[in-house]
Parts: C-alpha cells; structure tokens; sequence
C-alpha cells in the first residue's frame, strides 16, 4: 500500500492523499469548479506551483484569482518569462539576464546581439504578437531542479553568459531550479509559475516602453535593454490601468515642474534638484507650515553636520550595513599637482551623511539627562545625501540630495506607547490638513538580519501595536496590516502609505521604535533610582522627505495647489490699457495682505491671458478693465470653473486671504 499523506485546508479538515499527488490533485478531489479555479497553492505558508508534488504532511491553501495579490503576482511573472522566450523566438542571439514583477507589471532585461543594439520602442508591438502566439500554445510550465555544474555548463554553452555568472554565483548548496516552457526554452528562476502558458490572458497585458540597464544595476557592467510591460488577471483590469497610466502621465511631476517653471535637473547634479523661486516658494510654504506643526508638539529644532568621520559610522553600525548608499570622502588635501594620484592610500575616510540619526545622539550625549528631562523631542530639516544608482534616479521622487523632516524622540520605556500614540495623531493631522483624507497604517515587523535580541523585538514590536491601537487606527479603516521582515535591520517601524487623487499609494510617514543605536552609541540618561539607563529612540518622520513629497502633492492636485501652497495665489490682469494703474494697485493691496500677486499688463487679448494663467495653475484671475477701474471692483475667474464674478476689490482680497491662510492658522 502506497504511503498516504495528511492535508490540512483551512477549514480544518484534513485529506488523505497517495505521495506523489500534487495541489492540484486536492483541488479536482474537492470539486471540478476548484480545479478549474485553482492556479496555485500556499504549502506550508509558501506559494508554490500549482503541479508540484507535496514532500510530506502538509498545510494547503489553494489560490485562486479572487486572491488577488498572489494572483497579480504569478501572472506578472509568467508575463515577464513569456515575454523573454517571445524575444529570444524573434531576435535569435540575445541573451536573456533577470525578469521580476513589478507593482504593476513586469520587465526583462536583455543583452541584445551586437548586430541588432538596442531593442526600441517600435518592436514592442511585434513582440507582443509573439507573446500572444505563446499564450495560445498553451505551453506547460515545468519545474526542473539542475545540478549546479551542469546547469552552468548549458548556459555557457548556450552563449548565455549573464546567466552563467549569476548561476556560478549562486550559495553552494541552494538548490538550482529552471522552468521550462514545452520542451524547448528555459529560464533559470525559483518559481512559482502557472500550470501552463495557456492561463494568462492574452488580452490582459501590454509592452509599454524600452529603457536602458546595467548587468546588476551597475553601470561599470554592461548595459543592458529593459523592456517594461504591465500585466493583469482580465482584459478590464488591464483597461483601468492603462486609464490611471494616461492619467499619471498628465500629472507627471516633471512635466508640470516644467510647465509651472518649479525646478529642473540636470547632468551636473545627477540626483540633485535646482529649485526656481516658484518651486522654492512651495517648498518654503511647506517646511514653514511643518516647522509649526512640530512646535506646537514639543519639539526642539537642531543642526548636525553634513561630514563625519567614517568611525562614527562604523560605532553606528550605518558603515557595515549601509556604506553602499554612502558618498565617502577621503579626509586629506588632494594633490594639486599634473601627476601622481589625487587621493593617496593614506587618507582617513569621511562620509556625508546619509541620515540625521547618529549627530542626534551625539546632541542627546552632551551633559547629563535625567529621567525628568524625557522625553526629549528633537527635529531637524535635515540635508542628507545618498548614493542612488543613477539608473534609479526619477525627477524629484527619487534623488540623491534630499531633505528629510526628520525627528527622534528619546524617551523612557514608560513613555514608548504615548509618544508612539501622540506622532500618529500629529501624523494624522497633516495628512488630513495637506489634502489626504485616505492613508494606510503598516507595521514592518523583524527582518532575517538584524541587531538586537528576539525578546527586545518582541517588546517593540508589541509596542507599536499597542499604540497604533490606542490611536484608533488598528483597523481596516486604515488599512492596518503587518508586514514580516521588512522593519529596518536596528527596529521594526509603522508605515503610512498615503493613497492620492488617482488611486496610487505612496509610503511617506514611518516611525521606529530602536534600543539598538542607543546602545552602540552610548546614549544615558540617569533614572528615578540615580543609576544610569538607556533611552529608547524613536526615529519619525512625516512627509519623509520634502523633495518626494512636493513631487507626489503636485501629481495628487495636478499641480491645481490649494490656494496657500501655490507659488502665485492670483493674478491682475488688464483688458485695457486705461486699467493698468489700478491694477498696479490692486496688487500693492493683496501684496500688503500678505497673497502672492503678480499683474499681468501685456498688450494681449484677454482670453489669452487666462489660457495662459489657467496653464500656469493659478487659483485666481482677477480681471480688470476700465469700468472695474472707476468702480472699484474686479472680475474673478476661480481655475477649473467656468464664469467669473464681480465684487468690490476689498472683498475679493478678504476672501483670496481667507483662502490664502494655511489650514494650521485657520480659526
């Protein structure tokens, strides 16, 4: 008699099975309507194929496409290997590299053949037909498991030489799998896959773009085509992106930056942002309006230096973990002369900093605190530098410079759930007052390395729940969700995850709740009992930094500013010459009530001014001509409504400085 296994489901019931049998077994034992809907299987907690045999007992749940996330997620992967063979079908030659999932799709990226260059946007739709045919073979997804020799040797043999390296590479011992589509190609890949090529919708995906990359994200190695797609579970699904992606596009951060004279940047700064004073205007707005928030919540505001010293980042633990991302500078004059090395071997190395955290506790450490001293609120406007892949760089999202609004609350271990519990209120406050109303609370729970005890990550993390509870916000009207091992490497944190005018998420506030720093950077205080005790530090931020989010608050509004943060509040424009010395002075008045006002005087026909300052995003037009000049009133014209209204101009400037007063000053 064969050995029969024992399957656990998730309504308690267990099921019998011969070895050998697979997910799918359980699923036609179950019903025809399961084994039709099942397109993979969670063993043990882990997703696998939907065909792989069980190894023993086992707990299982099937998964369908009504679990949408682990669907996405296999769909994706399936797009992006059936996009590699599609390639490799077309352009004989080209050597395939990695292939994720994204977000919202997928990429690959390639090595094309000397002869062919770069792949371009024009062969995406040749490629996509390819893609189609593959689909419509129905072609079964089989995983091997290959020795590592061999596996390497097949690769090499095949030309496939990125391949080869990554294989070669790979920890002895880990077990080396490859899926095979039919019986021809392959790909070296861990899995899971669909049962067969034939599951995916060949009307749910669609190639959108060809960018260039370098073998590993470096761009010492070779470069690379990446060709991006995006891929979903129906043909409706796929329609709604692609609406929210037309959408995006018009809200596109540096488009409008460029339309509204906001910033540029450019190859002298990679990853840095020129600021024009338009721009810097809603920047200044923005920190002025956080300097008040952070103020009224007891805290104290400090400057720590851009350049320490590399040993203070080896005693923080920053210069094991993190040096990577570091910009490094050797502490020596460099050598001025034509020859010989500008840095000699025999420097002492620096580093900007690419946090504010540790010139935090070198604050805290100067002269002794008490128990009675905590908690102690520091914030900082903190410049901070780090050294982003200058593939990764994206507008003013993703930079190289940046400033954090940046804080760490030192604390006693009585005072962890409070404070916790006061910053996601202030949180809460922002958010709602900068025009998110939407917002999701995460808790990044211990990853796989890390400092520190289980016992005190256990307290943290205990901690941060206990908190977000007593806020009111551990439940699904936020969203409120745990994420295994993704906390920081020194303290778990929460995330919040704004959601924005078109529905996408943006992770933005975090705060963390460490034991660790304190400890490897000596951090004390003197408690009630006159010993010494460590703070707990609790590193937050809100915005997160003030360059992604004024890129993120001009996609939400489309550049469409509330009438406070927007760079010029209204306009005077003339239709007439006659009215250009009132118009003058209806600036002077709204300049005197503190709106930011320009004229516009030009000899130009009216409806072309306020085309022009429609583009430009100005809430208000007021228009004048020589009837509101002896009258004493203006036209005004609100953007995105049609009409305009007339009043005296005292009004209008009472009502534009009621709309023009930051919601934190409103009565």
């Amino acid at each position: 008699m064969s050995e029969m296994l024992k399957i656990s489901l998730p309504d308690g019931s267990v099921r019998e099975m011969p070895a050998g049998s697979t997910p799918a077994d359980v699923a036609a034992a179950i019903g025809p309507g399961l084994a039709k809907a099942a397109i993979a299987a969670r063993v043990n907690g882990e997703l696998r194929d939907i065909m792989r045999p069980f190894e023993g007992d086992t707990e299982l749940a099937l998964v369908t496409s009504r679990d949408e996330a682990d669907a996405l997620e296999l769909v994706r992967h399936d797009y992006a290997h059936v996009l590699a063979e599609a390639v490799q079908t077309l352009f004989p030659g080209t050597q395939i590299t990695f292939g994720p999932s994204t977000n919202d799709g997928f990429y690959y990226d390639f090595a094309p053949a000397a002869e062919h260059g770069p792949f371009r946007d024009d062969e995406l739709p040749l490629i996509e037909e390819e893609m189609r045919k593959i689909i419509a073979a129905d072609l079964p997804l089989t995983r091997e498991v290959w020795e590592r020799d061999k596996l390497i040797a097949k690769w090499a043999a095949e030309g496939e030489t990125f391949k080869a390296e990554w294989a070669a590479e790979l920890p002895q011992g880990e077990e080396l799998t490859v899926y095979r589509s039919g019986d021809g190609w392959m790909d070296m890949c861990r899995g899971p896959h669909l049962a067969s090529t034939g599951k995916l919708d060949p009307a749910a995906f669609k190639l959108t773009r060809v960018s260039g990359a370098y073998w590993r994200g470096d761009q010492k190695n070779a470069q690379l085509s990446r060709i991006y797609g995006t891929g979903w579970l129906n043909k409706k699904q796929l329609a709604e992106h692609l609406v929210r992606l037309e959408e995006a596009a018009k809200r596109d951060h540096r488009k409008i930056g460029r339309e509204m004279d906001l910033f540029h940047l450019q190859e002298e700064a990679h990853g840095s942002v020129f600021w024009h004073p338009k721009g810097y205007r809603i920047y200044r707005e923005l920190e002025a309006y956080m300097r008040r928030a952070i103020d009224g919540s007891g805290y104290q505001e400090v400057k720590t230096p851009q350049v320490m010293d590399a040993k203070q980042w080896e005693q923080s633990g920053h210069w094991g973990k993190y040096r990577e991302n570091m910009f490094v500078i050797p502490d020596e004059i460099p050598n001025i002369e034509d020859e010989g090395p500008i840095v000699s071997d025999d420097a002492e190395w620096m580093a900007l900093k690419p946090m504010n955290c540790p010139a935090h506790v070198l604050i805290f450490r100067q002269g002794m605190k008490s128990y009675r001293d905590l908690p102690l609120r520091m914030a900082e406007m903190g410049c901070c530098h780090r050294n982003e892949p200058h593939g990764a760089l994206h507008g003013i999202m993703r930079v190289r410079q940046f400033t954090q609004d940046d804080g760490h609350i030192f604390c006693r271990e009585d005072q962890i759930v409070e404070e916790v519990r006061a910053f996601c209120e202030l949180l809460d406050r922002v958010y709602r007052q900068l025009g998110f109303e939407k917002y999701a609370v995460k808790l990044a729970l211990r990853p796989e390395k890390r400092f520190g005890s289980d016992e005190m990550w256990d307290k943290a993390e205990a901690e941060l729940r206990e908190a977000v509870a007593r806020a009111g916000m551990a439940n699904e009207d936020y969203g409120w969700e745990e994420l295994p091992g993704e906390g920081a490497f020194y303290a778990p944190k929460l995330e919040f995850h704004l959601t924005d005018a078109i529905g996408r998420t943006w992770q933005c506030g975090t705060i963390q709740s460490d034991r660790v720093m304190p400890e490897r950077l000596d951090a004390s205080y003197i408690g009630e009992d006159g010993e010494r005790h460590r703070p707990v530090m609790l590193h937050r931020a809100i915005l997160g930094t003030y360059e992604r989010f004024i890129g993120i608050l001009i996609e939400h509004f489309a550049g469409r500013f509330p009438t406070w943060l927007a760079p010029v509040q209204a306009v005077v424009a003339t239709i007439v010459s006659d009215a250009d010395d009132y118009a003058k002075d209806a600036v002077a008045q709204l300049t005197a009530a503190g709106i930011r006002a320009d004229s516009d005087l030009r000899n130009e026909k009216i409806n072309y001014k306020v085309r022009e300052h429609s583009l430009a995003k100005v809430p208000y037009l007021l228009v004048v001509g020589k009837r509101e000049a002896e009258e004493g009133t203006v036209a005004i014209r609100t953007l995105g409504q049609d009409g305009q209204r007339i009043m005296p101009l005292a009004e209008a400037i009472a009502m534009l400085k009621g709309e023009a007063t930051p919601p934190d000053l409103k009565d």
